[in-house]
């Protein structure tokens, strides 16, 4: 089994989408970023990539590289899914937490889990979301931006904990 820790933060920007776990959140603004800037799956993609001992998501996926301009993070996750694969592990467990102040991410936090676990070939079960304010402290208190942290294990494909 390996475990790994990602982190992802992101500002907001007029004019752009919310995404969030591959999911449009309804809000007045989004995230800025190279691709869609969805800095929950972000989280998660660097715990996959840490897990792995390869390094981190910008090692792999850069914001300099053009032909990531916009693209779905669920695209990114995908391929960060397929790394581990090719080293004959699978995701078992994916634990993660988004902080904002603002909106309240409760009424889309299932289908998150379900876009995650969908992409990663395993049962929503086994994707847990959780979101949280910070007290009107720092950047996110003051409505600037997100933070997001995720922790996934991996265990070698087949293993009865990926069942």
């Amino acid at each position: 089994m390996r475990i790994g820790f990602g982190y992802d933060s992101h500002r907001f920007a007029e004019g752009r989408r919310l995404l969030l776990g591959g999911v449009e959140v309804t809000y007045e603004k989004g995230l800025l970023g190279h691709s869609d800037a969805d800095a929950l799956v972000h989280a998660v993609v660097d715990a996959i990539i840490g897990a792995l001992g390869e390094g981190d998501i910008g090692r792999h996926f850069p914001d300099t590289d053009p032909r990531l301009k916009g693209i779905s993070s669920l695209v990114i996750l995908k391929r960060a899914a397929e790394m581990a694969i090719h080293r004959g592990y699978a995701v078992s467990n994916v634990d993660s937490t988004v902080i904002l102040e603002k909106p309240r991410l409760a009424p889309f936090i299932e289908e998150m889990r379900r876009n995650i676990a969908k992409v990663l070939g395993t049962e929503p079960s086994r994707v847990n979301v959780k979101a949280k304010t910070n007290e009107t402290m720092g950047f996110i208190g003051r409505g600037e931006g997100i933070a997001a942290f995720a922790v996934v294990t991996l265990a070698r494909a087949g293993a009865d904990e990926v069942a």
